[in-house]
C-alpha cells in the first residue's frame, strides 16, 4: 500500500520524490503500480467500422460477428498473469493493474476492432515477421503496429507520424525512407517494416532492455533519457517502470498496451473473438516498373480494381508509379497477375498516354502572329529563289518556305503536312513566333504538298537614292488549274492508328493523306506532343 500511495504522489506532482527512487522495492512497482488517469493512445480511438468496411475486408475475407453475441469471457488477474508468462519471448511481460485496464478495453469494448485487425494480421503479420526476424529481433514486436495504426497503412497521426509503424518524417528519411510528394515509403509494408526494425535494433542496442527500447519507440530517445536522469536511478539499472512517473501521459500507456495486444493477440479465442477469416487467399509478387504507370492505366488493361492496387501499394499516394530507366519502382499484384503486367507492358503503357503523359517541355504562352516580330527590311523583302526542293527518303522532299503576312507556324505545318515541332526543331527555333519574310526548312514533305503549297516568287522592291521604293506593276494572275485528285488513301470512314517509335504527327498526317490540325482536332489534343503505343483516331479524308 506504502508504493501505491508513493506512486500516486509521484504521479499527482509530475516527478517522483528522492525517497521513491531510493525505495528498495522499487523493482516490484512494475507488478504493483496502479495509475488512475491512464490516457488511451489516439490510434487506439480510430473508427473501428472504417477497418471492417475497407475494401480488403469486404472483398478477401469473409466477416465473423459471433464476438457481438457472445461476451467476454471473466478472467482473473492470476489467470492473465500464467497467461503472460507463457508467451515464449525475450521481452519482459509484467502484469498490473494498468495492464489489465488496456486488456479489458480489447477485450470487452473493442471487440469489432480485434476482429478486424486479426483478419488483416492474416496479410501483415508475415510481412513484419520477416523483418524483424533477419535483424535477430523478438517476434512479438510484430504487435507495435497494432497499438500504432491499427494496421492501416495510411494511418497520420496529428503530429504526422504515418504508416503501419507510425514514422515521422525526419525519422523516414534518416532510416533511408523515400518521402516525396508522389512515394511515401512510410506507408510501404515491406519498406517501413524494414526501417522500422532497424530502429528497433538502434535503440536496443542503446538502452539494453526492452520496455525502454518500446518506450523510445513511442516518445523518441530524448524523452527516454530526460525521465532516466530526473528519476536519479543508474542508468543500467532503470526500466519502463521504474520511470513510469516522469514520462508524458501517452507514452506511459505505450508499454502496458504493447503488453496487452500481445496478450490479445496470443489468447483472442479464449475472449470469445474470431478473427474474419479469407475467403480467398491474397498472394503476392513484385514486378519492377521503369516506366511511369498509372494504377489506372494497369487496371484498365489488366482488369484488376484500382483500389485492389492502392491496397497492396499505399506508398503510391497519388496513384502513380514514377519509374524511370535509372531507378525502378517495385510494384506488388497478386501474384497470377505479375506475368500478365509482363506480357501486357507495352499495351498497359500506352493505354491513354496522352491523358496520363506529363508534359517534359513546355513553350510561353504567346500569339502565333508575324506581329511578335518587327517588320522586315527592304533587304530581306527582296524576291528570292525558287524553293530548293531536295529528295529524302520514301520519295518525300525538303523545302524552304518563305512566311508570308499572316502565316503562323501551325498554318505553315499544315500546309506542308508536317508538324510544328517538325519546322521549330529543323530550325532551331525556340518557339512558334515567325516573322514575315523569314525563310524555314520544312523537311519530310510529300510531293503533292510540295506542288500544291509551291509559292510564286515575290515582286521585288527597286530602291534609289533619289526615289523611294516603288514596286513594279505585277502582271495579271494567270488561273491555276486545280489538281488532280489523288485516289491515293481515299477514305470514306474514320480509322484507328497505333503510334509506332519514331513517328510523329507529321509523319502520320502523310501517311493517311491528311492534315496534323485535322489529327489533333479528331483527339481533342493541344500539343504535338505524341507517344509511342498510343492510339490515335485518323479522321476521314474528305
Amino acid at each position: 500500500m506504502r508504493k501505491t500511495i508513493l506512486l500516486t504522489l509521484a504521479l499527482i506532482a509530475g516527478a517522483a520524490t528522492p525517497a521513491f527512487a531510493a525505495n528498495p522495492n522499487v523493482l516490484d512497482i512494475k507488478h504493483s503500480i496502479t495509475d488512475d488517469a491512464i490516457v488511451f493512445p489516439e490510434t487506439f480511438e480510430q473508427d473501428t467500422q472504417k477497418l471492417l468496411e475497407g475494401w480488403y475486408m469486404r472483398n478477401y475475407t469473409a466477416s465473423d460477428d459471433s464476438y457481438a453475441s457472445k461476451k467476454d469471457a471473466n478472467v482473473s488477474d492470476e489467470e492473465i498473469t500464467r497467461r503472460l508468462s507463457a508467451i515464449p519471448t525475450t521481452i519482459e511481460l509484467p502484469f498490473n493493474s494498468i495492464v489489465r485496464q488496456y486488456i479489458d478495453r480489447y477485450t470487452k469494448n473493442s471487440r469489432p476492432q480485434v476482429a478486424a485487425i486479426l483478419g488483416l494480421g492474416i496479410y501483415y503479420m508475415p510481412i513484419f515477421e520477416q523483418a524483424l526476424e533477419e535483424r535477430g529481433l523478438p517476434q512479438e514486436l510484430k504487435y507495435l503496429p497494432v497499438i500504432e495504426s491499427g494496421l492501416d497503412p495510411n494511418a497520420v497521426s496529428r503530429h504526422g507520424a504515418t504508416g503501419l509503424w507510425q514514422l515521422m518524417l525526419a525519422t523516414g528519411k534518416g532510416l533511408g525512407l523515400e518521402c516525396n510528394s508522389l512515394v511515401d515509403e512510410r506507408r510501404d509494408p515491406y519498406a517501413s517494416s524494414r526501417a522500422a526494425a532497424d530502429l528497433l535494433k538502434q535503440l536496443y542496442d542503446t538502452y539494453g532492455d526492452w520496455s525502454l527500447t518500446i518506450a523510445a519507440y513511442n516518445s523518441g530517445p530524448g524523452a527516454v533519457n530526460k525521465a532516466i536522469r530526473r528519476s536519479g536511478i543508474d542508468a543500467s539499472k532503470a526500466d519502463f517502470w521504474s520511470i513510469y512517473p516522469y514520462l508524458s501521459e501517452q507514452t506511459r500507456g505505450y508499454v502496458p498496451m504493447f503488453i496487452a495486444a500481445t496478450y490479445v493477440m496470443t489468447y483472442y479465442p479464449q475472449h470469445n473473438i474470431n478473427p474474419v477469416l479469407p475467403t480467398k487467399p491474397l498472394v503476392t509478387d513484385t514486378i519492377g516498373v521503369t516506366e511511369r504507370v498509372h494504377f489506372d492505366q494497369i487496371s484498365a488493361v489488366l482488369g484488376i480494381p484500382a483500389d485492389e492496387i492502392r491496397i497492396l501499394n499505399p506508398q503510391y499516394r497519388e496513384g502513380i508509379i514514377p519509374g524511370t530507366p535509372e531507378r525502378a519502382y517495385m510494384l506488388a499484384l497478386p501474384s497470377r497477375q505479375v506475368q500478365a503486367y509482363i506480357m501486357s507492358h507495352d499495351q498497359i503503357v500506352g493505354y491513354e498516354a496522352e491523358k496520363y503523359s506529363r508534359r517534359l517541355t513546355a513553350e510561353p504562352g504567346l500569339p502565333e502572329t508575324a506581329a511578335l516580330e518587327p517588320e522586315p527590311s527592304a533587304e530581306e523583302q527582296l524576291p528570292e529563289a525558287q524553293p530548293e526542293k531536295t529528295a529524302s527518303a520514301g520519295g518525300a522532299v525538303t523545302v524552304t518556305h518563305k512566311v508570308a503576312k499572316g502565316e503562323t507556324l501551325s498554318s505553315i505545318a499544315d500546309k506542308y503536312g508536317v508538324s510544328a515541332a517538325d519546322i521549330r526543331t529543323a530550325n532551331s527555333l525556340r518557339r512558334n513566333a515567325v516573322r514575315v519574310g523569314q525563310m524555314l526548312t520544312i523537311n519530310d514533305v510529300a510531293p503533292d504538298k510540295a506542288a500544291v503549297a509551291k509559292q510564286a516568287p515575290e515582286p521585288a522592291l527597286v530602291a534609289s537614292n533619289d526615289k523611294p521604293a516603288v514596286a513594279p506593276k505585277k502582271a495579271p494572275a494567270k488561273k491555276k488549274e486545280a489538281p488532280k485528285k489523288s485516289k491515293k488513301n481515299t477514305r470514306s470512314k474514320s480509322t484507328t492508328h497505333k503510334i509506332k517509335s519514331g513517328e510523329n504527327l507529321g509523319s502520320i498526317a502523310r501517311k493517311y493523306g491528311t492534315t496534323v490540325s485535322a489529327i489533333k482536332k479528331a483527339n481533342g489534343m493541344k500539343s504535338d506532343a505524341i507517344r509511342a503505343g498510343a492510339t490515335l483516331k485518323i479522321p476521314a479524308k474528305k
